[in-house]
């Protein structure tokens, strides 16, 4: 059953992915969930670069709600410091709830805009 739902994932991943597409005045903000950790990346599509990276290891924050929105705040601070304010946003095929939607929202409140 486990293998059938990350090959769903996956493919709605591949769905996603063919409609966004990250530049450098608007790179994607990528999502990745672990069992132990959760990342974000801003990445340049066009140049086939990231930006900007964070992790909850280096927010020093849990896998959980209030880690994800230390999270999303560590990683607006570091795009603004790099000048970027606008994103597309790549949940990953993740579902928009729980720690993801808390990402979102603290990186909307950190002045990223998607």
């Amino acid at each position: 059953m486990s293998q059938l739902k990350s090959q769903l994932r996956l493919a709605k991943r591949r769905r996603i992915r063919a409609r966004l597409s990250g530049t450098a005045a608007r790179p994607r903000l990528s999502v990745f969930r672990s069992l132990t950790r959760l990342s974000v990346q801003l990445i340049d599509d066009a140049a086939g670069k990231t930006i900007v990276a964070a992790d909850t290891r280096e927010a020093k924050a849990k896998l959980s709600v209030d880690g994800a929105k230390k999270l999303g705040m560590l990683l607006a601070k570091k795009a603004s410091e790099k000048g970027i304010t606008v994103a597309v946003f790549d949940r990953g095929g993740y579902k928009y709830h729980g720690r993801i939607k808390a990402l979102a929202e603290a990186a909307r409140e950190g002045g990223l805009k998607f």
